[in-house]
């Protein structure tokens, strides 16, 4: 039983090493990171809504489409 207890504790300071080493290995890619600037995230999301809204035009189209086309199979 002791043995067990001692191996529990080695293996949870294993675990706890880990997982430090992992955080700080996490801060140190975060730091090598080249964020946007203002200007480039408000260009970024200006890109993204228009993509979205033309996808939703898109589908809003395709559906009123099939939507159609049911209604004159089952007319």
């Amino acid at each position: 039983m002791a043995a067990f207890l001692v191996n529990l504790g080695r293996g949870i300071r294993r675990s706890i090493k880990g997982t430090t080493g992992f955080f700080r290995g996490s801060v140190q890619e975060l730091k090598k990171v080249r964020w946007p600037n203002r200007q480039e995230m408000v260009n970024y999301t200006t890109v993204v809504l228009l993509i979205v809204f033309l996808l939703a035009l898109f589908f809003f189209l395709i559906d009123a489409g099939i939507y159609q086309l049911v209604r004159l199979i089952t007319k």
